[in-house]
């Protein structure tokens, strides 16, 4: 049964290919469009690479402060004293990294300015995340705790500055912010959410020490996890220090609030956590985030899905005749609806795979333009699953009605060739 739908499907599509054709370019199109998205969802909530390790660590990187009424609200970004004092102790964590979010640094060259978006990141920084070393090494302990001016660049960044390869950099002096660091390392480039910036350098090179007893700043933190089990007991942990978290003004802000997030978490919780549980916070809207993701690409699919409806009627209306026969010889409306649902299908498979190829050149073309600075994203495994799964709900979608109706035409009307 299965052959002979496939060859009747081959027939159909070969008869009119012009037809064929304008279906593909309507299929490939709207795909493309989704795969390209799900391509940037996937390598933006569950990262390979630098930030590989996602899976077991979480981020800290909102804390809210409330006063005993709710009446005044303060939320921002943690201070250094607060991950040393507060989340460093932590029992059950491998490690506990602090690093500030990326800060706007000025590069002076000659009469040459140059724009940097640089990081102070502390000694376990380079071990949480894994980034790849192109020339030179990574701090370590002795520089952090030698308050050493020492730095590491990006790949584009010391083409930039320097040229030639990335070897050429090690070695050489950066004069940035009032400072004058040395390059001992170069690292490819990265987009991910905690790895991404043009320059690091040690904590220890801030000009001043002030930061050391700040509870609010600029900082973020990592959790790194012995094992992906062990996340659920971490943020709990988590939640009971926040309790017990002191802020610089007891009396205005008596309660405070931060949450180990996971990438999706982190994400969500940024986008929508403002509407959600404002009381406790617990709930990151991680769930209500994906629904949103999921209900815009349906609502998109349907608009090319009803125009292929209108083609796929004029195509089956070719067919009546064909249909009526098939019906005065016994064949019933499932049968004949399946085989016309089969072909939209495999054309909709057809039109997945174009699809990933065009979307895999799409997506080269991001990274070459630099759209989004130092993207580097690909069709993997679940990317290339996610496409073909699209590409079966598309067939669906657009098919249904169509083989629906011809299915229960009336063999007299049919062979008439009347709809």
């Amino acid at each position: 049964m299965l052959r002979n739908y496939l060859l009747t499907a081959w027939k159909v599509f070969m008869r009119r290919k012009l037809f064929t054709a304008i279906n593909l370019a309507c299929i490939v199109l709207t795909l493309v469009v989704l795969m390209v998205i799900s391509a940037l969802l996937e390598t933006t909530f569950w990262p390979t690479g630098v930030e590989g390790k996602s899976e077991r660590f979480l981020q800290i990187y909102t804390m809210r402060s409330m006063s005993a009424d709710h009446s005044t609200i303060r939320t921002g970004t943690l201070g250094f004293k607060t991950i040393d004092k507060y989340l460093k102790p932590m029992p059950g964590v491998e490690r506990v990294s602090a690093f500030t979010t990326p800060d706007a640094v000025s590069v002076y060259q000659g009469d040459r300015v140059s724009e940097l978006q640089m990081r102070r990141v502390d000694a376990d920084y380079w071990k949480i995340l894994d980034f790849k070393v192109l020339a030179g090494r990574l701090p370590n302990e002795d520089d952090e705790a030698g308050g050493r001016l020492v730095a590491v660049i990006n790949a584009s960044t010391a083409r930039r500055l320097f040229g030639g390869a990335p070897q050429q950099a090690v070695g050489q002096t950066i004069s940035a912010g009032g400072q004058l660091f040395r390059v001992i390392g170069v690292v490819d480039d990265v987009i991910h959410f905690n790895a991404y910036a043009d320059m690091w350098a040690p904590l220890s090179t801030f000009p001043s020490s002030d930061y050391q007893n700040q509870l609010t700043g600029s900082f973020a933190a990592m959790l790194l996890a012995r094992d992906k089990a062990d996340l659920p007991r971490i943020q709990q942990e988590v939640a009971r220090i926040a309790k017990g978290y002191v802020a610089e003004d007891p009396k205005t802000f008596a309660t405070t609030t931060f949450w180990a997030d996971s990438k999706l978490d982190l994400f969500a919780r940024n986008l929508l956590g403002g509407e959600i549980n404002r009381d406790e916070g617990q709930d990151s809207g991680a769930r209500k985030l994906l629904a949103y993701i999921a209900g815009g690409m349906l609502v998109f699919m349907l608009l090319p899905a009803l125009n292929l409806v209108n083609l796929n009627m004029g195509r089956i209306l070719e067919r009546s005749a064909e249909i009526g026969v098939r019906k005065a010889f016994g064949a019933t409306s499932m049968q004949l609806a399946g085989q016309l649902v089969v072909e939209n299908i495999l054309l909709c498979l057809a039109g997945g795979l174009l699809g990933l190829a065009a979307t895999q050149g799409v997506l080269w073309w991001l990274e070459q333009s630099q759209l989004i600075p130092y993207l580097q994203v690909s069709v993997n495994l679940p990317v290339f699953g996610c496409g073909m799964l699209l590409s079966f709900v598309f067939g669906l979608l657009s098919g249904l009605i169509p083989a629906w109706k011809m299915s229960r035409l009336d063999p007299v009307h049919a062979l008439k060739g009347a709809a």
